[in-house]
């Protein structure tokens, strides 16, 4: 769990606030609710966010929920998009609290953002974002972009890394969002990194989803942007490419909340972070994927999981 330097003085005082909470109380817990809500959780209404993806919708239910029981009162603004549609949003103050991923986030608004350690990518996240944004702790769950083939591909051509691509002697079509194409981790990122020529590019409008799972194993295209916590991956015999060489950034779940977010909150927001641990958010998408489940069951029944509700 990773701390921004930014809120580190704010956390101290946070703190402080808690030790002297459960002074009074042993069993109080920030998530429980077993203390009385502030007067600003009776009374603050905070918009808490997702992207258009069914694995970031099931950690901002996560949020919603944890909120809720804490006597805030939430509005959900769930599947609004792909970042380019809901960042300004949250940058004017429209949305609250968003769950991010920090590496993109962080691409996303420095260009030149030079990566390296998750930490690293945390702490350049805090600086980075506007003066209206406030990051908070990060997850041990992540959700890293990859490049993504099938095992019978990977086999064909001793595919291993990224670097590998280049034994590849047939035409290449890359699916996924249209944004891809200009992301820092795009087309353009293999062919001047590794010298990789693309093909073709066929837009697959859902995230790394189903959709472009299917036309990855039925060949309509041979390399796909698929995050890493999909279960399809396994299921599916895919193999996301290893990435030696740091072109993805570290992906770790991190919530990007408004000042209008207090400090009460920020608690919650925190201890759900330290939580989500490495590898549970592949869990929670299978029962998405695989068991049908909607995201506010499963986000329930985690939080019961985790003695958080």
């Amino acid at each position: 769990m990773f701390t921004s330097k930014r809120r580190a003085l704010g956390l101290v005082a946070g703190v402080a606030g808690m030790v002297v909470a459960l002074s009074g109380c042993a069993s109080a817990d920030p998530i429980k609710g077993d203390t009385a809500p502030s007067s600003s959780g009776d009374t603050t209404t905070l918009v808490v966010g997702s992207q258009d993806y069914y694995s970031n919708e099931i950690v901002a239910e996560i949020y919603a929920q944890a909120l809720e029981n804490n006597g805030y009162n939430v509005e959900r603004d769930f599947r609004i998009g792909v970042r380019e549609v809901y960042l300004p949003d949250l940058e004017a103050g429209k949305i609250d609290v968003f769950p991010e991923y920090t590496g993109s986030l962080l691409q996303a608004l420095d260009k030149n953002a030079k990566g390296g350690t998750k930490e690293e990518v945390h702490d350049a996240l805090a600086d980075a974002v506007p003066d209206t944004l406030r990051v908070l702790d990060a997850a041990g769950a992540s959700d890293q972009n990859s490049w993504t083939v099938t095992e019978d591909f990977a086999k064909k051509y001793n595919l291993t890394d990224l670097a590998s691509l280049k034994n590849v002697t047939e035409p290449i079509t890359v699916g996924g969002n249209s944004e891809l194409q200009t992301r820092p981790y795009g087309p353009k990122a293999l062919k001047e990194k590794y010298g990789i020529d693309i093909a073709g590019f066929t837009p697959v409008e859902d995230s790394g989803g189903p959709l472009t799972v299917k036309a990855l194993v039925d060949g309509d295209i041979q390399l796909a942007n698929i995050y890493t916590a999909d279960p399809n991956i396994k299921s599916n015999h895919l193999v996301a490419l290893k990435d030696p060489d740091g072109l993805f950034f570290p992906d770790n779940i991190v919530p990007v909340v408004s000042k209008k977010v207090d400090d009460k909150a920020i608690d919650i927001l925190n201890t759900i972070s330290g939580a989500l641990g490495e590898g549970e958010l592949v869990d929670l998408n299978s029962e998405s994927v695989n068991d049908k489940k909607q995201a506010d069951v499963i986000a329930s029944e985690w939080l019961k999981e985790k003695n958080l509700f």
